[in-house]
């Protein structure tokens, strides 16, 4: 049996996806953090980028996500900003990890394709499915244990 001489790429493409969500995830959560400390004020995407050092643009971006996920509401103008939608005891790390990681897994299956006659290559992706799904049930599972008002208060 010959293996691809390039299959280093499915480490490659598995190791991009883990630190995408893993940044993403502590991107979120921070601003979360952040929200949950100021929570009777309309937060602005500048003041938020400052506390991460990082620019607005990405702060936006997560903003985007987690007021699609019903997290935060936004209001425009000079006054405007973003705060939560929900009380901070109401929102468990679960619900931030859940909306970040969309409907993708953690970690993913290679991009290529295995060799369906391979022992191997005909069932791999099955059983990385289930190994795959119980890891995120798991990191779901420890995330649900802790509110978001129970992080902001190790603060």
């Amino acid at each position: 049996m010959q293996l691809q001489k390039h299959s280093y790429l499915c480490t490659v493409t598995i190791f991009n996806t883990v630190i995408l969500v893993k940044s993403k995830f502590s991107i979120s959560l921070h601003i979360m953090t952040l929200l949950a400390l100021y929570k009777d004020d309309w937060c602005s995407s500048s003041d938020i980028a400052s506390s991460l050092n990082i620019n607005p643009v990405l702060v936006r971006k997560e903003i985007a996500a987690l007021k699609k996920g019903h997290l935060i509401e936004s209001k425009e103008g000079k006054n405007g900003g973003i705060r939560l939608l929900k009380d901070a005891n109401k929102i468990y790390l679960s619900d931030i990890f859940t909306v970040i990681k969309g409907d993708s897994s953690v970690l993913s299956l290679s991009n290529n394709i295995p060799d369906p006659t391979c022992r191997i290559g005909k069932q791999i992706n099955t059983k990385l499915e289930t190994l795959l799904e119980t890891i995120d049930n798991s990191i779901v599972r420890e995330l649900n244990k802790q509110t978001l008002e129970e992080f902001k208060n190790q603060f």
